[in-house]
Protein backbone atom coordinates (compact mmCIF):
# COMPACT_ATOMS: atom_id res chain seq x y z
CA UNK A 1 0.00 0.00 0.00
CA UNK A 2 1.25 3.58 -1.14
CA UNK A 3 2.77 5.27 2.09
CA UNK A 4 3.28 8.68 0.43
CA UNK A 5 3.16 10.38 3.68
CA UNK A 6 4.84 8.30 5.58
CA UNK A 7 6.15 9.91 8.90
CA UNK A 8 4.23 13.13 7.89
CA UNK A 9 2.49 14.88 10.75
CA UNK A 10 -1.30 16.33 9.88
CA UNK A 11 -3.26 18.45 12.67
CA UNK A 12 -7.31 17.85 11.65
CA UNK A 13 -9.40 20.59 12.75
CA UNK A 14 -12.79 19.91 12.76
CA UNK A 15 -15.43 22.51 13.44
CA UNK A 16 -19.36 22.74 13.52
CA UNK A 17 -20.95 21.32 10.35
CA UNK A 18 -23.02 18.16 9.65
CA UNK A 19 -20.23 17.34 7.47
CA UNK A 20 -18.32 16.49 10.29
CA UNK A 21 -19.04 12.85 9.86
CA UNK A 22 -17.12 12.88 6.23
CA UNK A 23 -14.11 13.50 8.29
CA UNK A 24 -13.96 9.92 9.68
CA UNK A 25 -12.94 8.67 6.13
CA UNK A 26 -11.10 11.84 5.45
CA UNK A 27 -8.43 10.55 8.57
CA UNK A 28 -8.71 6.82 7.63
CA UNK A 29 -7.39 7.94 3.94
CA UNK A 30 -4.74 9.90 5.36
CA UNK A 31 -3.57 7.54 7.38
CA UNK A 32 -3.75 5.07 5.03
CA UNK A 33 -0.89 7.07 3.30
CA UNK A 34 0.95 6.65 6.42
CA UNK A 35 0.49 10.20 8.12
CA UNK A 36 -0.05 10.49 11.60
CA UNK A 37 -2.81 12.92 12.73
CA UNK A 38 -3.81 14.86 15.74
CA UNK A 39 -7.62 15.87 16.03
CA UNK A 40 -8.46 18.60 17.35
CA UNK A 41 -12.09 19.75 17.57
CA UNK A 42 -13.78 22.97 18.47
CA UNK A 43 -17.25 23.21 21.19
CA UNK A 44 -19.78 23.38 17.98
CA UNK A 45 -17.77 20.43 16.40
CA UNK A 46 -19.02 18.19 19.39
CA UNK A 47 -22.45 18.67 18.97
CA UNK A 48 -22.15 17.02 15.76
CA UNK A 49 -19.81 13.65 16.76
CA UNK A 50 -17.73 13.08 19.57
CA UNK A 51 -14.28 13.17 20.24
CA UNK A 52 -14.51 9.34 21.26
CA UNK A 53 -15.18 8.75 17.81
CA UNK A 54 -11.50 10.30 16.74
CA UNK A 55 -9.45 9.20 19.69
CA UNK A 56 -10.59 5.48 18.36
CA UNK A 57 -9.70 6.25 15.54
CA UNK A 58 -6.45 8.37 15.30
CA UNK A 59 -5.00 6.29 18.85
CA UNK A 60 -4.89 9.80 20.16
CA UNK A 61 -6.28 12.04 22.36
CA UNK A 62 -8.67 14.40 20.85
CA UNK A 63 -7.32 18.02 21.70
CA UNK A 64 -10.84 20.35 22.44
CA UNK A 65 -9.70 23.28 25.31
CA UNK A 66 -7.46 25.59 24.86
CA UNK A 67 -7.23 25.73 29.18
CA UNK A 68 -8.28 22.09 29.77
CA UNK A 69 -9.56 22.02 33.72
CA UNK A 70 -7.73 18.71 34.44
CA UNK A 71 -4.22 19.70 33.59
CA UNK A 72 -2.23 22.81 32.89
CA UNK A 73 -0.22 22.70 29.54
CA UNK A 74 0.90 26.23 28.91
CA UNK A 75 2.48 26.16 25.52
CA UNK A 76 0.67 23.36 23.69
CA UNK A 77 -0.62 25.77 21.16
CA UNK A 78 2.99 26.18 20.74
CA UNK A 79 4.40 22.76 20.71
CA UNK A 80 1.57 21.06 18.15
CA UNK A 81 1.47 23.96 15.69
CA UNK A 82 5.56 23.07 15.58
CA UNK A 83 5.02 19.15 15.15
CA UNK A 84 2.17 19.65 12.55
CA UNK A 85 4.02 19.50 9.42
CA UNK A 86 0.29 20.09 7.79
CA UNK A 87 -3.29 21.88 9.20
CA UNK A 88 -6.10 20.61 7.39
CA UNK A 89 -9.49 22.49 8.72
CA UNK A 90 -12.29 19.50 7.80
CA UNK A 91 -15.25 20.89 7.51
CA UNK A 92 -14.30 24.34 7.82
CA UNK A 93 -16.96 26.83 9.17
CA UNK A 94 -17.88 30.67 8.08
CA UNK A 95 -17.04 30.82 11.78
CA UNK A 96 -13.50 29.80 11.85
CA UNK A 97 -12.30 31.22 8.44
CA UNK A 98 -13.70 34.36 9.70
CA UNK A 99 -11.83 34.32 12.95
CA UNK A 100 -8.81 33.32 11.20
CA UNK A 101 -8.91 36.04 8.75
CA UNK A 102 -9.46 38.72 11.36
CA UNK A 103 -6.88 36.96 13.79
CA UNK A 104 -8.71 36.37 16.32
CA UNK A 105 -7.30 33.24 18.26
CA UNK A 106 -9.80 32.46 21.33
CA UNK A 107 -9.96 28.47 20.98
CA UNK A 108 -7.15 25.76 20.77
CA UNK A 109 -7.72 25.58 16.95
CA UNK A 110 -7.47 28.89 15.83
CA UNK A 111 -5.08 29.36 18.25
CA UNK A 112 -2.63 26.60 16.55
CA UNK A 113 -3.64 27.73 13.34
CA UNK A 114 -1.65 31.35 14.69
CA UNK A 115 1.17 30.26 16.13
CA UNK A 116 1.81 27.70 12.69
CA UNK A 117 4.16 27.99 9.41
CA UNK A 118 3.02 25.25 8.27
CA UNK A 119 0.39 25.44 5.51
CA UNK A 120 -3.29 25.67 6.47
CA UNK A 121 -5.89 24.33 4.10
CA UNK A 122 -9.28 24.99 4.90
CA UNK A 123 -12.06 22.79 3.31
CA UNK A 124 -15.48 24.46 3.59
CA UNK A 125 -18.84 23.13 4.11
CA UNK A 126 -21.83 25.32 4.85
CA UNK A 127 -25.02 26.39 2.99
CA UNK A 128 -25.54 27.44 -0.51
CA UNK A 129 -26.29 31.27 1.00
CA UNK A 130 -23.14 31.38 3.05
CA UNK A 131 -21.10 30.50 0.85
CA UNK A 132 -22.30 33.89 -1.31
CA UNK A 133 -22.19 35.88 1.82
CA UNK A 134 -19.66 38.68 0.79
CA UNK A 135 -18.18 39.15 3.73
CA UNK A 136 -17.03 34.75 3.68
CA UNK A 137 -15.87 35.81 0.33
CA UNK A 138 -13.72 38.81 1.49
CA UNK A 139 -12.41 36.70 4.08
CA UNK A 140 -11.48 33.55 1.68
CA UNK A 141 -9.63 35.78 -0.39
CA UNK A 142 -7.47 37.80 2.39
CA UNK A 143 -6.54 34.62 3.41
CA UNK A 144 -5.71 33.50 -0.09
CA UNK A 145 -3.79 36.16 -0.40
CA UNK A 146 -1.81 35.67 2.38
CA UNK A 147 -1.33 32.00 1.48
CA UNK A 148 -3.85 29.80 3.23
CA UNK A 149 -5.19 27.50 0.78
CA UNK A 150 -8.92 26.15 0.31
CA UNK A 151 -10.81 23.24 -1.35
CA UNK A 152 -13.58 24.29 -2.71
CA UNK A 153 -16.83 22.86 -2.05
CA UNK A 154 -19.00 21.26 -4.08
CA UNK A 155 -22.58 21.75 -5.25
CA UNK A 156 -25.57 19.34 -4.70
CA UNK A 157 -27.94 18.51 -2.07
CA UNK A 158 -27.14 20.46 1.20
CA UNK A 159 -28.05 19.39 4.82
CA UNK A 160 -31.28 22.13 4.43
CA UNK A 161 -32.44 20.32 1.48
CA UNK A 162 -31.39 23.30 -0.74
CA UNK A 163 -29.75 22.21 -3.49
CA UNK A 164 -26.45 24.30 -4.22
CA UNK A 165 -22.89 25.35 -4.00
CA UNK A 166 -21.43 24.12 0.19
CA UNK A 167 -20.94 20.28 -0.21
CA UNK A 168 -17.75 19.49 1.38
CA UNK A 169 -15.20 18.84 -1.03
CA UNK A 170 -15.13 14.73 -2.49
CA UNK A 171 -12.53 13.29 -0.09
CA UNK A 172 -10.26 12.14 -2.61
CA UNK A 173 -9.75 15.60 -3.73
CA UNK A 174 -8.81 16.38 -0.06
CA UNK A 175 -6.82 13.86 0.06
CA UNK A 176 -4.95 14.90 -3.03
CA UNK A 177 -4.93 18.89 -1.52
CA UNK A 178 -2.97 17.35 1.38
CA UNK A 179 -0.39 14.98 -0.79
CA UNK A 180 0.41 18.53 -2.74
CA UNK A 181 0.58 20.80 0.17
CA UNK A 182 3.04 18.58 1.65
CA UNK A 183 4.53 16.91 -1.44
CA UNK A 184 4.56 19.21 -4.19
CA UNK A 185 7.39 21.29 -5.69
CA UNK A 186 7.80 23.48 -8.97
CA UNK A 187 10.48 20.72 -10.28
CA UNK A 188 8.37 20.20 -13.49
CA UNK A 189 6.16 23.54 -13.26
CA UNK A 190 4.83 24.36 -16.46
CA UNK A 191 6.29 21.14 -18.15
CA UNK A 192 3.66 19.31 -20.60
CA UNK A 193 4.02 16.01 -20.29
CA UNK A 194 2.01 12.50 -21.58
CA UNK A 195 2.28 9.65 -20.08
CA UNK A 196 0.29 6.12 -21.41
CA UNK A 197 -0.70 3.30 -19.06
CA UNK A 198 -2.14 0.34 -18.78
CA UNK A 199 -3.15 -2.22 -21.11
CA UNK A 200 -4.55 -2.58 -24.09
CA UNK A 201 -7.37 -4.97 -25.61
CA UNK A 202 -7.51 -6.28 -29.24
CA UNK A 203 -10.75 -8.17 -29.59
CA UNK A 204 -11.28 -11.14 -31.25
CA UNK A 205 -15.00 -10.66 -31.44
CA UNK A 206 -18.07 -8.44 -29.01
CA UNK A 207 -17.18 -10.54 -26.39
CA UNK A 208 -13.44 -11.68 -26.47
CA UNK A 209 -10.45 -9.78 -26.67
CA UNK A 210 -6.49 -10.34 -26.28
CA UNK A 211 -4.60 -8.78 -23.48
CA UNK A 212 -1.95 -8.36 -20.83
CA UNK A 213 -1.84 -8.35 -16.47
CA UNK A 214 -0.86 -4.31 -16.42
CA UNK A 215 -2.34 -2.71 -14.28
CA UNK A 216 -1.67 0.63 -15.34
CA UNK A 217 -0.25 1.57 -11.91
CA UNK A 218 3.40 2.61 -12.90
CA UNK A 219 1.95 4.89 -15.52
CA UNK A 220 -0.65 6.18 -13.20
CA UNK A 221 2.10 6.58 -10.32
CA UNK A 222 4.45 8.40 -12.51
CA UNK A 223 1.10 10.67 -13.69
CA UNK A 224 0.34 11.59 -10.06
CA UNK A 225 4.60 12.47 -9.05
CA UNK A 226 4.61 14.65 -12.37
CA UNK A 227 1.31 16.59 -11.36
CA UNK A 228 2.59 17.00 -7.50
CA UNK A 229 5.81 18.40 -9.12
CA UNK A 230 3.61 21.18 -11.01
CA UNK A 231 3.42 19.79 -14.52
CA UNK A 232 0.45 20.11 -16.77
CA UNK A 233 -0.29 16.27 -17.63
CA UNK A 234 -2.10 14.21 -19.46
CA UNK A 235 -2.52 10.62 -18.81
CA UNK A 236 -3.71 7.95 -21.71
CA UNK A 237 -4.89 4.91 -20.09
CA UNK A 238 -5.93 1.62 -20.98
CA UNK A 239 -8.39 0.01 -19.41
CA UNK A 240 -8.11 -0.17 -15.31
CA UNK A 241 -9.52 -0.12 -11.63
CA UNK A 242 -7.41 3.32 -11.15
CA UNK A 243 -8.15 6.72 -10.12
CA UNK A 244 -5.69 9.66 -10.60
CA UNK A 245 -6.11 13.30 -9.56
CA UNK A 246 -8.31 15.36 -10.79
CA UNK A 247 -6.40 17.65 -12.28
CA UNK A 248 -4.66 15.13 -14.25
CA UNK A 249 -6.62 15.63 -17.65
CA UNK A 250 -7.48 11.50 -18.54
CA UNK A 251 -8.05 10.16 -21.74
CA UNK A 252 -9.49 6.46 -21.64
CA UNK A 253 -8.58 3.78 -24.81
CA UNK A 254 -9.31 0.52 -25.38
CA UNK A 255 -6.90 -0.77 -28.46
CA UNK A 256 -3.60 -0.55 -29.58
CA UNK A 257 -5.00 1.45 -32.37
CA UNK A 258 -6.67 3.97 -30.48
CA UNK A 259 -3.87 4.58 -28.53
CA UNK A 260 -1.55 5.04 -31.66
CA UNK A 261 -3.93 7.92 -32.99
CA UNK A 262 -4.83 9.43 -29.28
CA UNK A 263 -1.24 9.70 -28.53
CA UNK A 264 -0.02 10.86 -31.64
CA UNK A 265 -2.61 13.80 -31.73
CA UNK A 266 -1.91 14.54 -28.29
CA UNK A 267 1.84 15.00 -28.18
CA UNK A 268 1.52 17.55 -30.91
CA UNK A 269 1.20 19.37 -27.68
CA UNK A 270 3.85 18.18 -25.05
CA UNK A 271 6.86 18.15 -24.63
CA UNK A 272 7.81 15.16 -22.44
CA UNK A 273 6.50 11.60 -23.37
CA UNK A 274 6.54 8.94 -20.99
CA UNK A 275 4.97 5.46 -22.64
CA UNK A 276 4.27 3.07 -20.11
CA UNK A 277 1.76 1.46 -21.40
CA UNK A 278 1.77 -2.08 -21.81
CA UNK A 279 0.62 -2.19 -25.54
CA UNK A 280 0.08 -5.25 -27.24
CA UNK A 281 2.42 -6.63 -29.84
CA UNK A 282 0.30 -8.17 -31.96
CA UNK A 283 -3.46 -8.08 -32.67
CA UNK A 284 -6.49 -10.38 -34.47
CA UNK A 285 -5.93 -10.33 -38.48
CA UNK A 286 -9.75 -10.37 -38.44
CA UNK A 287 -12.60 -9.54 -36.60
CA UNK A 288 -15.32 -11.25 -36.18
CA UNK A 289 -18.57 -8.77 -35.91
CA UNK A 290 -20.26 -11.84 -34.17
CA UNK A 291 -19.65 -14.11 -31.16
CA UNK A 292 -17.38 -16.91 -32.57
CA UNK A 293 -19.78 -19.69 -31.61
CA UNK A 294 -17.84 -22.88 -29.01
CA UNK A 295 -19.45 -25.30 -31.57
CA UNK A 296 -16.94 -23.93 -34.46
CA UNK A 297 -15.63 -27.39 -35.16
CA UNK A 298 -11.78 -25.63 -35.94
CA UNK A 299 -10.36 -22.39 -35.35
CA UNK A 300 -7.45 -20.49 -36.38
CA UNK A 301 -6.56 -17.57 -34.87
CA UNK A 302 -4.09 -15.06 -37.27
CA UNK A 303 -2.38 -12.13 -35.79
CA UNK A 304 -0.72 -9.12 -37.06
CA UNK A 305 1.77 -6.69 -35.72
CA UNK A 306 0.38 -3.52 -34.17
CA UNK A 307 1.94 -0.14 -35.05
CA UNK A 308 5.13 0.28 -32.96
CA UNK A 309 3.89 4.01 -31.44
CA UNK A 310 7.29 4.62 -29.63
CA UNK A 311 9.21 4.01 -33.03
CA UNK A 312 7.14 6.11 -35.39
CA UNK A 313 6.82 9.03 -32.20
CA UNK A 314 10.62 8.67 -31.74
CA UNK A 315 11.85 9.16 -35.74
CA UNK A 316 9.76 13.16 -35.20
CA UNK A 317 10.29 13.75 -31.97
CA UNK A 318 12.91 16.66 -32.52
CA UNK A 319 14.05 18.30 -29.34
CA UNK A 320 11.23 16.82 -27.35
CA UNK A 321 11.66 14.05 -24.87
CA UNK A 322 10.56 10.52 -24.94
CA UNK A 323 11.25 8.09 -22.39
CA UNK A 324 10.52 3.85 -22.78
CA UNK A 325 9.77 1.41 -21.31
CA UNK A 326 11.11 -2.54 -22.27
CA UNK A 327 9.81 -5.46 -20.60
CA UNK A 328 12.88 -8.37 -21.23
CA UNK A 329 13.40 -12.00 -19.83
CA UNK A 330 16.31 -12.60 -21.55
CA UNK A 331 19.44 -10.48 -22.92
CA UNK A 332 17.19 -8.14 -21.17
CA UNK A 333 20.20 -4.74 -21.02
CA UNK A 334 21.25 -5.65 -24.71
CA UNK A 335 18.01 -5.95 -25.75
CA UNK A 336 16.91 -2.60 -23.84
CA UNK A 337 19.81 -0.41 -25.11
CA UNK A 338 18.85 -1.60 -28.76
CA UNK A 339 15.42 -0.66 -28.40
CA UNK A 340 16.26 2.70 -26.97
CA UNK A 341 18.80 3.42 -29.84
CA UNK A 342 16.04 2.06 -32.57
CA UNK A 343 13.40 3.97 -30.91
CA UNK A 344 14.97 7.00 -30.72
CA UNK A 345 14.47 7.41 -26.74
CA UNK A 346 16.21 9.80 -24.27
CA UNK A 347 15.66 7.48 -21.65
CA UNK A 348 14.44 3.39 -21.32
CA UNK A 349 13.19 1.78 -18.01
CA UNK A 350 14.54 -1.73 -18.65
CA UNK A 351 11.98 -3.91 -16.06
CA UNK A 352 12.18 -7.82 -15.81
CA UNK A 353 8.32 -9.13 -14.90
CA UNK A 354 9.68 -12.64 -13.66
CA UNK A 355 12.02 -10.85 -10.87
CA UNK A 356 10.51 -10.80 -7.33
CA UNK A 357 8.17 -7.92 -6.85
CA UNK A 358 8.59 -6.55 -10.00
CA UNK A 359 5.39 -8.56 -12.34
CA UNK A 360 2.27 -7.52 -13.11
CA UNK A 361 -0.07 -5.60 -10.67
CA UNK A 362 2.47 -5.46 -7.91
CA UNK A 363 3.08 -2.52 -5.94
CA UNK A 364 6.60 -2.43 -6.54
CA UNK A 365 9.38 -2.83 -9.41
CA UNK A 366 12.45 -3.20 -9.58
CA UNK A 367 13.86 -0.44 -12.75
CA UNK A 368 17.15 -0.45 -14.26
CA UNK A 369 17.57 3.03 -16.32
CA UNK A 370 19.57 3.38 -19.69
CA UNK A 371 20.20 6.90 -21.62
CA UNK A 372 20.87 7.31 -24.53
CA UNK A 373 24.72 7.45 -23.86
CA UNK A 374 24.27 4.02 -22.67
CA UNK A 375 24.96 4.83 -18.97
CA UNK A 376 23.25 2.07 -16.89
CA UNK A 377 21.98 2.88 -13.55
CA UNK A 378 19.83 -0.23 -11.76
CA UNK A 379 17.97 0.66 -8.78
CA UNK A 380 16.62 -1.64 -6.24
CA UNK A 381 13.14 -2.91 -5.39
CA UNK A 382 10.87 -0.13 -4.48
CA UNK A 383 7.43 1.21 -4.43
CA UNK A 384 6.45 2.58 -8.07
CA UNK A 385 5.69 5.87 -6.92
CA UNK A 386 9.25 6.17 -5.82
CA UNK A 387 10.72 4.79 -9.19
CA UNK A 388 8.15 7.18 -10.60
CA UNK A 389 10.39 9.69 -8.81
CA UNK A 390 13.53 8.71 -10.40
CA UNK A 391 12.55 8.55 -13.56
CA UNK A 392 10.95 12.16 -13.34
CA UNK A 393 14.42 13.53 -11.44
CA UNK A 394 15.79 11.98 -14.67
CA UNK A 395 13.52 13.70 -16.87
CA UNK A 396 13.92 17.32 -15.13
CA UNK A 397 17.89 16.78 -15.98
CA UNK A 398 17.21 15.69 -19.71
CA UNK A 399 15.06 19.42 -19.66
CA UNK A 400 17.73 21.54 -18.18
CA UNK A 401 20.16 20.15 -20.46
CA UNK A 402 18.08 20.88 -23.23
CA UNK A 403 18.08 24.36 -22.04
CA UNK A 404 21.32 24.84 -21.06
CA UNK A 405 22.77 23.81 -24.52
Amino acid sequence: MEKRLEKRHILLGITGSIAAYKVCEVLRLLQHQGAEIQVVMTESAQHFITPLTFETLSDHEVITDLFPSHRTVKTRHVSMAEWADCILICPATANIIGKIASGIADDFLSTVVMASRSPVLFAPAMDYQMVRNSIYLSNCEKLEKLGYRFISPEEGELASGAVGPGRLADIRRIIESVKKALLGSDNLKQVRILVTAGPTQEFLDPVRYLTNPSSGKMGYAIAEEASLRGADVTLISGPTDLQTFQNIRLIEIKTAEELARVTKKEWKDHQVLIMAAAVADFRPLKLSRKKIKKETAEWVLQLEQTEDILKSIGEKKGDRIVVGFALETENAERHAIQKLHNKKCDLICLNNPDGPGSGFGQDTNRITLIDAKENVEHLLLMEKWQVAQHILDRVALLLKEKVIA
